[in-house]
């Protein structure tokens, strides 16, 4: 059983979910702009909601844009506040070294999941309790070149 929550929204097309189960409902763009190689640009989508107090929406790229055309979001994901209530935006960015790519009023840019959101209460204190990682951060789980064959071996 899927559970939906009501977001109220102003949008020339509201973002829809391709298939049954997707996370992610995909925001189109309302204007047409060619971003050059290596270029970023703020992207309006036309929609703005009004999330309820214990939501939170994220803007994610489209794997289909990241994979076959370069075409990420910098700060990924962009989080959509409950209190915030203007346009959503993008901010596109074409990691292509060399190939522009053409974005038309109308094409799916961007895809918005919407979740319930803990808020915390951070409490002071002097030490941490232990845990198994510790302190370990990036590369903390080891990292292991693949193995090369040595001519005439």
């Amino acid at each position: 059983m899927t559970d939906f929550v009501d977001i109220p929204i102003i949008a020339p097309e509201p973002p829809g979910y391709a298939h049954p189960g997707d996370a992610g409902a995909d925001l189109v763009s309302v204007e047409s702009l060619r971003l050059a190689a290596g270029q970023r640009a703020l992207v309006g989508t036309g929609v703005s909601i009004a999330l309820p107090d214990g939501f939170v929406a994220f803007v994610v790229p489209r794997s289909g844009l990241a994979t076959e055309h370069g075409i990420t979001i910098v700060n990924s994901p962009g989080t959509v506040d409950a209190g915030y209530r203007g346009e959503i935006k993008v901010t596109l960015l074409n990691t292509d070294d060399s190939e522009p790519y053409d974005i038309a009023a109308g094409d799916r840019i961007a895809q918005l999941i919407v979740m319930p959101v803990s808020r915390a209460r951070f409490i002071p204190v002097n030490t941490l309790p232990e845990s198994s990682r510790g302190t370990g951060g990036f590369g903390s789980t080891g990292y292991q070149a693949p193995r090369t064959q040595e001519v005439g071996a």
